[in-house]
Formats: structure tokens, sequence, C-alpha cells
């Protein structure tokens, strides 16, 4: 795979990426995930439900385990916070392999989220030899781009797309200093920048998926966008879009005004 845009580094961590990464969170079939890494995916977000993926990356032989970054981690959840060291040890079980590429701590709403244990076990991982690096997926804007400015972390997963742009202002600029690597996830906004919105002229086109992703790898901060297609054939269309590059500057501004029109309409659901 030589298509510029589907090749990149994932921040400071020296890992080679593809721009496109897989998730499996629609389960698109083993034969989907196997074609991915025909095509030349070698970045996948395994987040320890997802069995599909799971059972084809535990068959690489270790030349080829090799060649790939896995992403995982362990999930803060209101009602249940998973043990870091733990989950380690059960993702490493999971996936038959010695090492993970990218370890996240999942789900961090607040500051208070990220308790002393947790930064603690954090940073216990970055020196573990069985951990490349270590994030966190973050919804906190501000507390994103303050550990970004502080280079606590290797890595971070941040939601960006047309319709959540604010890590524009509040992510983006703080990645120099340190220069983690960046994960975007809902390049769709779970869709809804695939539907037609409320008041948008009927005659008005809307955006499809590929320009969904172009839009969010078109920025020069994002490491790497997750795509969770339902189908082999989603997962081509999409990798068929990326490999036309970055958006002409017309496109930008049409996938920005219909982002903001969504935003508009996206009520308590943010």
């Amino acid at each position: 795979m030589t298509d510029g845009i589907l090749q990149g580094t994932l921040g400071r961590t020296g890992l080679p990426v593809s721009r496109l990464g897989l998730a499996a969170s629609y389960r698109p079939g083993e034969r989907t995930v196997e074609r991915a890494l025909d095509e030349g995916v070698s970045y996948f977000f395994c987040f320890g439900l997802d069995g599909q993926m799971i059972r084809v990356l535990r068959r690489l032989p270790p030349d080829r385990r090799d060649r790939i970054v896995i992403g995982t981690g362990a999930y803060n959840y209101i009602w249940w916070r998973q043990d870091i060291e733990k989950t380690l040890e059960k993702r490493l079980r999971q996936l038959r392999t010695d090492h993970i590429d990218v370890f996240h701590f999942l789900g961090v709403m607040k500051p208070r989220d990220l308790t002393p244990r947790v930064l603690d076990q954090l940073e216990k991982l970055r020196h573990d030899p069985r951990v490349g690096a270590v994030g966190i997926s973050c919804h906190h804007r501000r507390l994103a781009g303050q550990l970004a400015g502080e280079g606590k972390l290797d890595c971070l997963m941040v939601r960006y797309n047309a319709a959540h742009r604010g890590a524009e202002a509040d992510i983006f600029p703080h990645l120099a200093a340190h220069d983690p690597g960046v994960v975007a996830y809902t390049a769709t906004r779970w869709s809804f920048l695939l539907r037609r919105t409320r008041g948008w002229p009927k005659a008005s086109p809307i955006p499809t998926a590929g320009q969904c992703y172009r839009f969010v790898l078109s920025n020069p901060a994002v490491d790497v966008c997750l795509t969770a297609p339902r189908s082999e054939r989603e997962l081509l269309e999409n990798l068929a879009a990326v490999r036309q590059g970055p958006l002409p500057e017309d496109e930008l501004a049409f996938l920005r005004s219909y982002g903001d029109a969504v935003h508009r309409n996206a009520g308590w659901f943010m």
C-alpha cells in the first residue's frame, strides 16, 4: 500500500500506521477484517468484545503480527472501572500476543476519572516491555489538551468530525511540544452526518461516509481515523474514498457547513 494518505506515523511513538484504522464495532465479519489486512490497513482498535477481530488477529503469524499496530485498553464506566493491570493481562491472553502496541484507559469523561491510582498504573505501563505506548480516550477536550501539553501520554483518542470540531481549538494546538499520537473516532458522528438534518435544503446534497473520513484525515493533527464498517463492501468504499487524498477546500467548507447544521440539531445528544 503506497497511498500517501494511508501511510503515517503515530506521533512520537514512531509506530508506522495506516491513516485509516479499523474497528469491528458493527461485526463486519472475519472476512472483512482479513480484507483490511490484505488492503494494507495496519491499525486495529480492539475493544475486547469484538470476537471477529480477535479471532483474525490471534491467527496472525509472528512476522505479520509485528507489521500491525493493535490498540486496546481498559474501560472507565460510571458504575465500573476496569483495573488497568488486570485488563492488560486479559487482552494479552485474548489476542494471544506477547505485546500490546497502544494501551488506553478508555472513556475518560471528566478530570476526576484520572484518579491517582489510574495515573500511577498508566505510568507503570509506560515502562512495561509488553506495552509499546500508553494513552486515553477522552471526551473532555480541555483535559485532553492539557495532558497533551504536559507530555504525560503517548497517544490520545479523541472525537473529531465535521460536527464536532472543538479539538481544533482545545487539543490540536497543544500537540506540538510533545507530539502524542492522535486517533480520531466518530468521523460520521454515529452516522448523523450521513442523514439529512432538519432545516437542510432538500435539493442540497449531504455528505458521504468517504467525505467524512477524508475531512478528518485532511487535518494533519490526526494520525489515524477509525472506521467501523458493517461489511466488506463498506470497508472497500471507505478505503477507495480515503485514497483520493485530502478534501479540496470547497468540500471542506461544505462539510463544515453541514456539520454546523447537524450540531445545531443535536439537542442533548452532543
